[in-house]
């Protein structure tokens, strides 16, 4: 890669020829306004807030699409630049909802911190405004286009880094509006509720369904017996909420925050996890050595995976492992064994997860997700959410000292809190899978070529005389190559990990939404999967069959993996579903 040579505000840089100037810019020290700009998801010049001067250029120009070139001299800072920055965030405001002490992104808010800096005090563009409806149809996503300053950052996650195309532009003008075709609902239309539209949302147009009330009111309800569950990717980004660092480990004072809420048992997920590898795992090994059904088999742990392939790979189903996600596992356990043991009404029980993903909340609300009329989940709260609560509650979080889950329902490996990473589950599931195929107990469990943020990752392990081959699939828009591969019978592989979000959990639509800028300066996939993989090392146990609490469950209840009982609790199936539900009464 050649350099060329650029001034930027009298200063002399050398940069790669194949920047644009907003790179070159940072790269000189000097800070750009930015909008609808988003590190390689969104750069198309929309909201004019980056304009610079370039010498011989006749015009501001938009310096995330403008490329460099040799000896070129730009300026950043001149009265024409200010005002025009200015001018053009005013438009913006001008038809845009700015109840911002009642919006859900108050504070955390990218329009609202870019009108501080820009010193904003008052809108001289008044006239009228959009009002559309609010959709909030969808038991994940509302979308309130009020709010939406038509960045298409969300477009852009959607349609180029998802693959799934459930948002564009319609109209035009003064009309156009972010939403899905023919004015339908997110929740008639092939939208998988990933949530990543949300995480690229600068403002808030886009949010989760928020389920607050309904625990509080569960808390309140004297007649229930209420247990929560979080997700392991949910203790490595909750202390974000807070102003801690991105990264850090805040497993023991989230489950003190949850205690003090009032919840009657803290339980973790992670347990669910090890008991999805025991059932998944066991579904692997019999179609490996007794050929009881097609290979590779595919993961099922992510909702918005299993809705996309409900959606256009129905003729994969057969792949895809029956297991249910494992905090779908573990309320069917806190309900169907834990309140029987407990001497609880499984009927009075009631289970709230909180998850990093808002697909969870759809998940959730399947109609299959029960058993004899006992919902497996009652509620699904993010991360967010939790944070929300806590504050409510005038909880002093950073400060708070450290307890642990509840036993023995709250024991859990390592194995289980990598699931919160791309390609955990696959470790997770190899940590038992190997041993059990070789008969004796592995030194090195740790799959090194598994982890990491590569979007496609391949891996193996040698049993006997057998070699076992996987892939990882880190975002639901690499699927296309290695799905068809399966298609055509050409695949090579014995075992599938997909999960929806880049990165995995960790990085999922319920998790802290982070400032563009931010992510342009922190690897945030790299700090939260660091502290994922801390968890495991930190842990007794590292290996899903050794779960003390897992083996006494089959033990005394379940019998052994995909037992009837197993089957009917900790299984499910999944059908072909219409990407775009007909309404013609058909």
């Amino acid at each position: 890669m050649e350099n060329v040579k650029v001034t930027i505000d009298g200063k002399v840089i050398q940069v790669p020829n194949n920047y644009t100037v907003l790179q070159a810019c940072k790269e000189a020290g000097i800070r750009i306004p930015t909008l609808c700009y988003l590190k390689d998801i969104n750069k198309i010049g929309a909201c004019r807030m980056c304009l610079v001067e370039i010498d011989g250029v006749r015009g501001l120009q938009a310096s995330c699409v403008y490329p460099v070139n040799e000896g070129m001299n730009v300026h950043t800072n001149t009265e024409q630049i200010r005002q025009s920055r200015k001018v053009n965030l005013e438009l913006i405001l001008s038809n845009h909802n700015r109840e911002c002490t009642t919006c859900i992104r108050n504070e955390n808010c990218e329009l609202q911190a870019l009108a501080k800096e820009l010193n904003i005090k008052d809108i001289e563009y008044v006239g009228e405004k959009n009002a559309p409806p609010i959709d909030d149809l969808s038991p994940s996503i509302v979308r309130d286009n009020s709010k939406c300053i038509l960045c298409r950052r969300c477009i852009a996650a959607c349609e180029g880094v998802q693959k799934i195309n459930a948002i564009q532009a319609t109209n035009r003008g003064f009309k156009t509006e972010i939403g899905v075709g023919f004015n339908k609902s997110m929740n008639d239309y092939n939208c998988i509720n990933c949530g990543q539209c949300i995480q690229a949302c600068p403002v808030g147009a886009l949010y989760e369904k928020v389920n607050i009330d309904k625990v509080w009111k569960a808390l309140a309800d004297k007649d229930k017996y209420v247990m929560v569950q979080t997700a392991p990717a949910v203790r490595t980004a909750l202390g974000e909420e807070f102003g801690m660092l991105i990264g850090t480990r805040v497993t023991g004072k989230m489950v003190t925050a949850l205690k003090r809420l009032g919840f009657a048992k803290v339980t973790d997920t992670n347990t669910g996890a090890d008991l999805t590898i025991l059932e998944e795992g066991s579904e692997f090994l019999d179609r490996i050595i007794n050929n009881t059904g097609k290979l590779p088999i595919i993961t099922s742990c992510c909702p918005a995976w299993m809705k996309t392939c409900e959606q256009e790979y129905p003729d994969l189903l057969e792949y895809v492992s029956s297991a249910k996600s494992p905090h779908l596992m573990m309320g069917a356990i806190l309900k169907h064994f834990y309140a029987d043991k407990a001497g609880i009404d499984k009927k009075k029980a009631f289970v709230v997860s909180v998850m990093p993903c808002i697909a969870k909340k759809f998940e959730q609300d399947r109609p299959e997700m029960e058993n004899d009329g006992i919902r497996d989940v009652d509620v699904t709260i993010t991360t967010r959410e939790l944070a929300m609560m806590i504050k409510e509650a005038g909880i002093d979080f950073v400060n708070l000292p450290d307890s642990k889950f509840d036993d023995p329902i709250g024991e859990a490996t390592g194995a289980g809190a990598i699931f919160g990473a791309t390609g955990g589950v696959a470790e997770a599931a190899f940590r038992t899978v190997v041993e059990k195929l070789v008969g004796h107990e592995v030194e090195n469990i740790e799959y090194q070529q598994l982890r990491g943020d590569k979007k496609i990752k391949e891996f193996s392990a040698d049993v006997g005389d057998r070699t076992i081959r996987g892939v990882i699939i880190s975002g639901i828009g690499n699927r296309h190559e290695i799905l068809e591969e399966v298609r055509r019978g050409e695949s090579k592989y014995d075992f599938i990990e997909i999960m929806a979000c880049e990165g995995g959990c960790i990085m999922g639509g319920g998790q802290p939404i982070v400032h563009s800028k931010t992510r342009e300066d922190i690897n945030v996939f790299e700090k939260r999967a660091s502290a994922i993989y801390e968890e495991d090392q930190k842990a007794e146990l590292r290996r899903s069959h050794k779960n003390p609490f897992v083996l006494r469950l089959y033990e005394e209840f379940l019998g052994k993996p995909n037992s009837h009982i197993a089957h009917e609790l900790l299984h499910t199936e999944y059908k072909k579903r219409d990407k775009y539900p007909c309404d013609c009464g058909k």
